[in-house]
């Protein structure tokens, strides 16, 4: 969907300006909207992101980090972080969006604003997530049939 690519978008832009600001306040959030959210139907999905990371972020990072070879959430670049952000909470949080969709539309976001080898940065840890989420789904149905 055009619009939830946009709201993706815009989100990762306006985690980045909070990062960038070290200001994650409804104010900056307020701030970014009047600025540079133009449209009503990019915002219910956009706020829904920015307040699911923002509530999420701590345990959201230490996800990244876990699956990231070698690599502190402080160290990588602020494009790519706040990329995996929003694809992680939606991979955690938001059922109603297959894992592979939140993947393809962080890489092709992360093409779009990161760099040359952020798509597949992006990837490579996203994809870990996502297996290791998946066993754990098929792990926790198994452990329930037998009950």
């Amino acid at each position: 969907m055009i619009k939830r690519r946009k709201a993706r978008e815009l989100a990762m832009q306006a985690l980045f300006y909070m990062d960038m600001s070290q200001n994650d306040s409804k104010e900056a959030v307020k701030l970014f909207c009047e600025n540079f959210v133009t449209s009503k139907r990019n915002l219910s999905f956009f706020l829904r992101l920015i307040n699911g990371v923002s509530k999420a972020m701590p345990e959201i990072d230490s996800v990244v980090e876990r699956f990231s070879s070698n690599w502190k959430i402080s160290r990588m670049s602020i494009v790519d972080r706040n990329i995996m952000r929003v694809a992680v909470y939606e991979m955690l949080f938001c059922d109603d969006i297959p894992s592979k969709v939140s993947i393809n539309e962080a890489i092709d976001i992360g093409k779009k604003f990161g760099t040359e080898e952020s798509g597949s940065f992006i990837n490579g840890i996203l994809d870990s997530i996502r297996i290791a989420l998946e066993e754990e789904k098929s792990m926790q149905a198994l452990t329930s049939d037998t009950d």
